[in-house]
């Protein structure tokens, strides 16, 4: 594979979580190159009354675009694991996979004001400048890892 991007993803699960993360990174390992992964964390679910997430984040190196990502391994990952895409998008579902920066190029903001984002992702980029408050992201993290605590999986 020449020419590989490097995609940093953010994945949560608040249903059987312990089961589903590490089967989406093992489904992740099948398809690409995993760099790193994280620690998983505990958080409260954010927009829905459902039960905690446990999240996580990974460095993926890719030939896709962003859209082919998605298209050709993100949502084929999303749905072998069950996930079922409804009208609330807050939802509880079995796993939820986000690209947070293409090519140390952030996809999309909203996702950055998350301490279940922050916190599992300075761990991996702790020198990262985080792209709406300027701070690098150990720093960040640090402000808001009181929102959330570090989990171990059997």
């Amino acid at each position: 594979m020449s020419d590989l991007h490097r995609a940093c993803l953010s994945l949560g699960s608040n249903i059987e979580a312990e089961r589903n993360l590490p089967k989406a990174i093992e489904l992740l390992r099948e398809v690409g190159k995993v760099v790193a992964v994280s620690s998983v964390w505990e958080s409260k679910s954010v927009g829905f009354d459902g039960p905690n997430f446990l999240n996580a984040c990974v460095l993926f190196l890719t030939p896709l675009q962003p859209v082919e990502l998605k298209e050709k391994i993100i949502r084929p990952i999303e749905a072998k694991l069950g996930r079922i895409r409804g009208e609330e998008k807050n939802a509880p579902r079995p796993i939820d996979i986000d690209i947070l920066l293409f090519d140390n190029h952030p996809l999309n903001t909203e996702f950055w004001d998350y301490a279940f984002v922050i916190v599992p992702l300075a761990e991996l980029i702790p020198d990262f400048v985080h792209p709406v408050s300027g701070e690098k992201l150990f720093r960040v993290a640090g402000q808001v890892s009181v929102w959330i605590k570090k989990r171990v999986l059997a």
